[in-house]
Formats: structure tokens, C-alpha cells, sequence
């Protein structure tokens, strides 16, 4: 059986309004594309909206739980209620391009890395018989 009343959890009931529920997250470069993947167990994936403008990317997602008529809640300790997280993106970053899919409480977010940000290879034409000639630098994409 599980105890009704623990002194320390409501002492943290007391500071919940105060904190924000925060969704955990890690973010990987893999090649040409950033990866960021969002903690999201338990939510309903048409709870979940994700958009972005101006190089900003919103995540809001809501989990709800309602005790059955039937229920005694012998303990509730589960956040619930609306989550959001906004992350600022660089403009090396293609925003038309986003990509979301979730599976597995697991929200991932792929963001490919602009045309104009990728590496490029320069070509450099230089002089002959050792006379100087002026570099003609050609910019390629690899």
C-alpha cells in the first residue's frame, strides 16, 4: 500500500506554480542535418504542435489525466498540464525544411543545415613559370 500523505511532497506542491514543467531535450549534428530530440512520455501525439518562425522553433504539447469515478488516487505525483519550449535557431539552418516524428514518447526534430552555410571546396587558379597571376577563387559545392 501506498502512503497518502508525504510531508516533502507537498512542500514541493507548494513551489509547482512557480517552476515551469520543463521538456527535457538533446540536440546532434548527423552530417548535413541537426537532430533534436524531445522527452515527450505519455502525450497524446495530437497534443503535440511544433512550429516555426523566424528562426524559432515552439514545441507546446498538454497531457491530461482525469481519475475514473471508480478511482481512489492513492498518490498523483505526474505532471500534467501544458508544456512549451521554444528554441532559437541560426541562420545556417533551412526552417522550410523541418521535419518532426514521434515515436516512443520521443518527439524528433530534424533541421537541415542550409545550402549557403554547408562547406564548400575553392578551386585556385595560380601563375605560371613563376610569374604572379591573380587568383581567380571558384566557389564549388562538395
Amino acid at each position: 500500500m501506498l502512503l497518502r500523505f508525504d510531508p516533502f511532497r507537498e512542500l514541493d506542491r507548494w513551489t509547482e506554480p512557480v517552476r515551469s514543467p520543463a521538456i527535457p531535450m538533446d540536440a546532434v549534428r548527423k552530417g548535413d542535418r541537426v537532430e533534436v530530440r524531445f522527452d515527450l512520455p505519455g502525450f497524446d501525439p495530437e497534443s503535440v504542435e511544433l512550429e516555426v518562425e523566424r528562426n524559432v522553433l515552439s514545441l507546446n504539447a498538454e497531457r491530461a489525466w482525469q481519475a475514473a469515478e471508480d478511482e481512489q488516487v492513492l498518490a498523483a505525483e505526474r505532471r500534467h498540464g501544458t508544456y512549451a519550449r521554444q528554441l532559437f535557431l541560426g541562420d545556417n539552418l533551412d526552417t522550410t525544411r523541418v521535419e518532426a516524428n514521434y515515436d516512443n514518447g520521443v518527439l524528433t526534430v530534424t533541421i537541415p543545415v542550409a545550402e549557403a552555410a554547408k562547406p564548400k571546396k575553392v578551386s585556385i587558379a595560380g601563375g605560371t613559370n613563376g610569374t604572379p597571376q591573380p587568383i581567380d577563387a571558384q566557389s564549388t559545392t562538395s
